[in-house]
Parts: structure tokens; sequence; C-alpha cells
């Protein structure tokens, strides 16, 4: 049975008893759609069968079919190419061993990194700042929060705090953070990372692109310099539906005599 067969059997079963569902028919085939997508049956790098095939084959409308499809591509999960079709859009992977900048890692893939400014400006730290980056009270800090988009999709909010000692003048970011640093000798050696699942309130969605209260990954990430001067503290949110990130990890082996 080849792929599309299989996606169209599954989606068959998942509607079983649909006329006996409160469910909107859309809602229910969206819903279908999804979890192949999570679950991989729905690869990105296969076109979604035509709305004519689907309809057909699951013996709804085309107007249904097209509803379902567009919400999905309202959350980003699926892209539509004029003249080619509907594709899965695809997750990013960033290794959690390896400390890259957002620009490092979309560059990577042979995506282009973009950054919408929401604020470049320089203050008194605040006390999260003051502890994060072990300043004395009364320093100041340059602060920048962008919006970071792959090939024009927005993928992650970041709001990063570096002591102004090291960055005297924020505007001088114009892409990448750790390039700017880097320059005058500043970019981190080492980071730990805090991740946690957060929903996104209204104003977070709506910069992302994505519903009120959709899944995020909150992480909040302390880069320090290679005698341990703490230079970064960065919190951002990425998008749930669109990264991954992966630890390796292996079994410690027992000492031997």
């Amino acid at each position: 049975m080849s792929r599309q067969a299989a996606v169209m059997e599954a989606l068959r079963q998942g509607l079983e008893g649909a006329a006996d569902n409160p469910t909107p028919l859309y809602q229910q085939l969206q819903r279908q759609l999804r979890r192949l997508i999570d679950d991989g049956a729905l690869p990105a790098t296969e076109a979604i069968p035509p709305e004519r095939d689907l309809a057909s084959a699951l013996g709804v409308s085309r107007i249904t079919v097209r509803k379902a499809l567009r919400a999905l591509v309202e959350e980003g999960l699926l892209t539509q190419r004029q003249g080619a079709g509907t594709f899965v859009v695809p997750r990013l992977e960033q290794p959690l061993s390896r400390l890259t900048s957002f620009s490092e890692d979309m560059q990577s893939r042979g995506l282009t990194p973009t950054i919408e400014w929401l604020d470049r400006s320089v203050g008194p730290a605040t006390p999260e700042e003051a502890v994060a980056l072990n300043l004395s009270p009364g320093s100041e800090v340059s602060r920048l929060y962008r919006l970071r988009c792959a090939d024009g999709r927005p993928m992650a909010l970041e709001r990063a705090s570096v002591p102004r000692v090291y960055l005297p003048d924020p505007l001088a970011v114009e892409s990448s953070l750790y390039a700017t640093l880097a320059a005058s000798g500043y970019r981190p050696e080492r980071a730990l990372q805090y991740l946690r699942a957060e929903l996104l309130d209204a104003e977070r969605a709506r910069l992302l692109a994505v519903p009120t209260a959709s899944a995020a990954l909150f992480i909040k990430r302390y880069g320090y310099l290679g005698d341990g001067r703490p230079v970064e503290f960065t919190r951002s949110h990425y998008r749930g539906d669109s990264y991954d990130f992966v630890a390796e990890m292996t079994l410690d082996k027992p000492a031997t005599r």
C-alpha cells in the first residue's frame, strides 16, 4: 500500500461515526490530519493528497476539506504553494549539545533567517537580570527583543539582556547577537539552558502567528565567557508546532579497576 493510500485509509477510519459526532465535520478532519502529521505519517517531503481526491475518498464535500486544510495552514502545520500543492511544514531540530545562534541554526539548514525588531534599548538591570548576569545594583544592560523568522515564517520570540560593558550600543546588533559579541571578543563559550512548556498569551501568539494558548517551548539561556563571567541572559518562546530540541545521552560506564 502506498503512503497516500495508507493516509486515506487512516483518515477514513478516523472519520468513522462522524455523522453521530456533534463536532463540525471539517474540525474532525482537521484533527485527524493533525494526528497524522504529529505521528509522522504525513512527512514534510510529500504533498497532501489534493482536495478533490480527499473529498472523493472520504465522502465529504470539497468545502469541508478546504476548511480543514485552511485551518491547519493558519496553525502553521501546512503550507500551500501555488501550482505545487499543500505540504506539511518541516519541524526544525536543534541539538542541545552545541552552543549556536538562531542565525547559525537556520543557515546550516539552508533557510534564510530574518528579524523583526521589537525593542533595542539600554536601561538599569531588573532584579532578575542583575541576578542572572551577576551585576551590581544600578548597572546597565543592553536589551534586544526580536521576532526570529526562517524563510519569512515566525519561529521564535527572543528577549536578550547583555551587560552594557560587553554591548555598549544594542543598535550595533543587526542580525546575530553572537556575531556582534564575537567581533569584540565577548562571544559566549558556555551556556546553561532551562526548558519548559508554556501556553502563549494573546500578544505572543499574535506575533508568532498561531492561535492564543498554543503550546510553546520557553527557554532561559545563561551564556558565559571562557573565564566564567556571565555575558548573556536570554528568554525565548519557540513555536511548539515547529521546533524540536534534541539531546543525545549515553550510559555512564561503571568505574573499573
